[in-house]
């Protein structure tokens, strides 16, 4: 079964997980000057995700020289994240409109609620874990004075989902609209192999 689901963009004139596409894993050894964030930064992973594979860490702030952390490897996922984001930015230049650009993240947070809609079993762009999509980026500190999201799950590659977007009215809208310059892309795959897809579309 594929589907998909748009949100209607929110614009407010205002003056301001596990993830089972890629099973592997790398091992980063600490040096002078690192810190948890810096390690982060480094791979694109958030630090809670870095904390869960590695439960001799009792305090992020505190990492030695030498320490050997666990580092989850996103790379499968990221593949299919960057692709859609590519197939973004050609639909956009098609339209006369300028590139989005990418920020992991907020691709870590649409990645997150693919994962939430996985977890808890739901198809909704409002959350049990962290409601709507205005407040979720709110929670994971992103302001916006326009937002909107688009998700959907069953379609296999980048290109499918970007098809089925493109043919929906509401989607193509978010995906084709002037008011957003931002954009996050999550992907996340069930026990049965269905990836489950978020795009997140703000504007600062």
């Amino acid at each position: 079964m594929k589907k998909i689901k748009f949100i209607i963009p929110l614009f407010l004139f205002i003056t301001i997980f596990s993830f089972a596409v890629s099973a592997a894993n790398v091992t980063y050894v600490v040096v002078s000057g690192d810190s948890m964030w810096k390690i982060a930064v480094k791979y694109q992973v958030g630090i809670s995700e870095i904390l869960n594979l590695n439960p001799q860490i009792k305090n992020a702030a505190v990492i030695n020289i030498g320490d050997r952390i666990v580092i989850p490897d996103l790379s499968s996922v990221k593949t299919l994240e960057n692709e859609v984001v590519r197939l973004v930015n050609i639909q956009r230049a098609n339209n006369g409109l300028g590139a989005l650009v990418q920020d992991w993240q907020f691709s870590r947070m649409a990645r997150i609620k693919s994962a939430d809609m996985i977890k808890f079993n739901y198809f909704s762009h409002t959350s049990p874990t962290y409601g709507t999509p205005f407040q979720m980026m709110t929670a994971f500190g992103f302001k916006y004075t326009a937002a909107g999201e688009n998700i959907a799950y069953g379609q296999s590659t980048p290109a499918a989902v970007m098809q089925a977007w493109m043919n929906s009215a509401g989607h193509r809208a978010n995906i084709l609209s002037p008011n957003y310059k931002v954009i996050g892309v999550g992907a996340a795959k069930n026990t049965s192999g269905q990836i489950y897809w978020t795009q997140e579309f703000l504007s600062r």
